[in-house]
Parts: C-alpha cells; sequence; structure tokens
C-alpha cells in the first residue's frame, strides 16, 4: 500500500510528497481509512511509529471547505502539543486550513486575538484550554473531531478532570480519535466513556522497541557514570545523543559535567521555563548542540529526527518507560541506538525491563568500568580500550539481543585482544 491508495485529497498528498512520504506505517495504514470513513478509533502504538500523520491527515481531508474550530487535538505537555501543531501546518501547507496551538508557560492573553480570529484546527495542553474555556476565549460548540494524543501520559500527569471539564464544551456527535502507548485500566475506562463504537488498531505491542534499534546494557560503579558517558561521546557517530536522568537535580550535575568537558549540550526539565524548554528542543533538533540532557518530561515529548543515540544515564524504573525513551531513536523506519548505564543498584531494574520485553540486553564491558553482571544466558563482550576503537565504524540496524556474540563483536569492533 502506498500513500496515494488511501484516497486522500491531492493536495495533502502534496505535502505527502514534501514530507518524503512514500509507503504509510502500519499505524497510518490501518488508523487512517477508518478516520476518513468517520469512524472513532482507538489507537494503540508505540512512540516513532507516524502516529500524528494517522490522525492529521483525515482530519484536514475531512475539514476542507468550512469555517470555525473544527477539531481539537489534546495533548499531555507542551512539547508535544508544538510538535503536533508544526506537523498540522506541514500537512495543511497546500490548503487554506488554519492552525494554532495553546499551551501553559505563556501569558494567557497573548493566545486571546488568535483564538477570537478562529482556527480550524486547535492542538492545546488541557490545562491551558481550560482557562481559555473559562474566559469565554474559545468555541469548540461547531468541534467536529477530537483527538486525544497520549492519553495514558494525560492521565498519569493526572488530567482526567480537565479532560472531563473540557468534554463539556464539545459537541456530543463527533468522530473522536484516541491514541495511547499503554491501555491500563484508567486508560480503557476514558476509553469507553468517549467513544462511539470505536475500531481498535494496534501497530505493535507496548512491550517492544522499533526495529532499528540495537540495545546494550554497559555495567558501570555508579561513581563512574559521567566519565564512562564522556568516553562514549568520544565515539565517532555520537552526533546527535538524548540523555536521560531520573531526577531534575541529576540532569542539571550531568549537564555541567558535559560543559566542563567542551562538549556542547543543553538541559530540558519541568524546572525550566517555556522559553527554555522551547529553545533547548530547537537547538538540539538543528544540531546547536550534540546531547540534550533531559527527564522524563521528555520521554515521548521530543519527536526530533535523526536522534542517534539514546542514553539511560539512570535505568528507568517502569519498563514501559524504557520502552518510551528507546523511541526516541530510529523513529520513522530510521536506526539508533540505546545505551543503558547499569549500576549495581540498577540490577533489578535492567531485570524487569528483560521480562517486560521478552529478551535479554546484551551487556558491554568496559575495561576499568564494569563490574561483573553476567549469567549464562546473557551476551557479554568485552570492549577494546578506546584508542584502539576511535575511527572504526558505529552500531547497525538490529536489536541487540537478536545478534550472535560474533555479530555482536563485529558491529562493536571490540574483543579480539
Amino acid at each position: 500500500m502506498t500513500f496515494e491508495d488511501l484516497g486522500l485529497a491531492p493536495e495533502l498528498m502534496r505535502a505527502v510528497v514534501d514530507q518524503g512520504y512514500e509507503t504509510p506505517t502500519p499505524i497510518q495504514r490501518m488508523a487512517i481509512p477508518l478516520a476518513l470513513e468517520g469512524k472513532d478509533v482507538l489507537g494503540r502504538a508505540q512512540t516513532g511509529t507516524g502516529k500524528t500523520a494517522a490522525f492529521m491527515l483525515p482530519i484536514l481531508h475531512r475539514l476542507r471547505g468550512g469555517e470555525g474550530t473544527r477539531a481539537l487535538i489534546l495533548c499531555p505537555t507542551r512539547e508535544l502539543a508544538i510538535q503536533v501543531a508544526e506537523a498540522a501546518r506541514e500537512y495543511s501547507a497546500h490548503t487554506e486550513l488554519l492552525v494554532h496551538v495553546v499551551y501553559g508557560g505563556t501569558p494567557v492573553h497573548k493566545d486571546v486575538r488568535n483564538l477570537k480570529a478562529g482556527y480550524d484546527v486547535l492542538v492545546a495542553t488541557p490545562g491551558r484550554l481550560i482557562d481559555h474555556l473559562e474566559r469565554g476565549n474559545a468555541d469548540l460548540s461547531a468541534l467536529e473531531v477530537l483527538v486525544l494524543d497520549e492519553a495514558d501520559r494525560m492521565l498519569d500527569m493526572g488530567f482526567r478532570p480537565q479532560i472531563d471539564a473540557i468534554l463539556r464544551h464539545v459537541p456530543k456527535k463527533r468522530q473522536t480519535l484516541f491514541f495511547s502507548a499503554t491501555l491500563p485500566n484508567s486508560v480503557k475506562s476514558l476509553a469507553y466513556d468517549i467513544l462511539h463504537e470505536p475500531e481498535s488498531v494496534e501497530a505493535a505491542p507496548q512491550t517492544t522497541t522499533a526495529e532499528g534499534v540495537v540495545q546494550f546494557v554497559y555495567p558501570v560503579e555508579r561513581a563512574r557514570k559521567t566519565d564512562l558517558l564522556l568516553q562514549l561521546l568520544e565515539r565517532p557517530g555520537m552526533d546527535s545523543v538524548l540523555v536521560f536522568s531520573r531526577t531534575k537535580f541529576g540532569a542539571d550535575r550531568i549537564l555541567q559535567q558535559l560543559q566542563r568537558a567542551g562538549i556542547s549540550a543543553a538541559v530540558m526539565h519541568g524546572d525550566r521555563d517555556m522559553k527554555q524548554r522551547v529553545r533547548a528542543l530547537e537547538d538540539f533538533r538543528e544540531g546547536k548542540i550534540r546531547v540534550l540532557v533531559a527527564t522524563d518530561v521528555a520521554q515521548r515529548g521530543i519527536d526530533v529526527e535523526g536522534i542517534s543515540h539514546v542514553v539511560n544515564y539512570d535505568v528507568p524504573q517502569d519498563p514501559e518507560g524504557y520502552v518510551h525513551r528507546v523511541g526516541r531513536t530510529a523513529r520513522a523506519g530510521e536506526t539508533g541506538e540505546a545505551i543503558s548505564l547499569m549500576s549495581p543498584g540498577e540490577i533489578g531494574d535492567v531485570r524487569a525491563i528483560e521480562m517486560h520485553m521478552g529478551t535479554n540486553l546484551p551487556r558491554v564491558e568496559v575495561p576499568d568500568f564494569s563490574f561483573n553482571d553476567v549469567d549464562e544466558e546473557t551476551v557479554s563482550i568485552r570492549e577494546e580500550p578506546a584508542a584502539k576503537r576511535r575511527g572504526r565504524r558505529t552500531i547497525g540496524s538490529r536489536s541487540g539481543a537478536e545478534l550472535s556474540p560474533e555479530e555482536l563483536k563485529r558491529i562493536l569492533d571490540v574483543g579480539g585482544a
């Protein structure tokens, strides 16, 4: 199937060509025809699978002609709202449809004129939209399509009361598209409350990562994690690196240590104001900085092409959080590498991730850094000294757990000393 087979309007097909899309991803192939038929859709898909186009393209197809705010996309974070709005503008470039985005962290009055002028597509975070609805700045009475994007994340962030309040402002007769990476009971309950005879689609099980991600675990004493990270960053090919820290304090400390080492980096977490967060994300996207350090506020909110590596400086305690973090690389069919720096206290977290995914993650032993955490079923590789490794190529395109020890050694250019 190609995008031409989906029956999208010519002006949208021009935008698809502009974006370089040729073949729909699984979630697009399943969701777009259903949405074009006007059906409610309950979609489950991991990040990086083309989910935004899966709901935005049929919405724009439907909204051609007419006036007023007729589509609302709710997003859990400001970063995701900005990125969804940017995608909507790209897809609608050859139409007369207008897109606006509102989110917290900016003065409310700055949105008023734009909202009063009227937009076809409104992208919003729940809290900020409630502010505008209560002030009478937004009118959703003509809404035709409602989208909840990353619904599980919205519930995790405590947005259920705001979602319920927003639903009281939208027509009961509407199309609803509901997307979530996971479907715990709380998400299913919300879905059943707002969807009408939905069609369910699922691009991939929630336990999997993208096919193009090669994953490794580096055993390292906790006190030496930064030293190992700096050594890894000496490698060629680590051009766009997203580093995850469990805490805001830890993220700031990592940033300081990277900058002291002369590495261009920025940080993104909840204590940074909106301008700082947007600036960090834009600098990372444009290649002005090499490393972005973030807490889990960014685990699903970052949609940046070409991230070569994701580094879990702290191993996530939630296995699904690992899947979402790793999903920041190898997006849209590309390849990438995921590295987890595992201290002795994080062995249990790694094994919980392995049980969740149903596979063992290969351990990579770096001289002077690693400790022994290898059982009979876990592949272990010992790296060559950095001086021998410099200039050699980086990781390939398959999951490390699917490779034989010989293939792993060849890909990593390690061992054999």
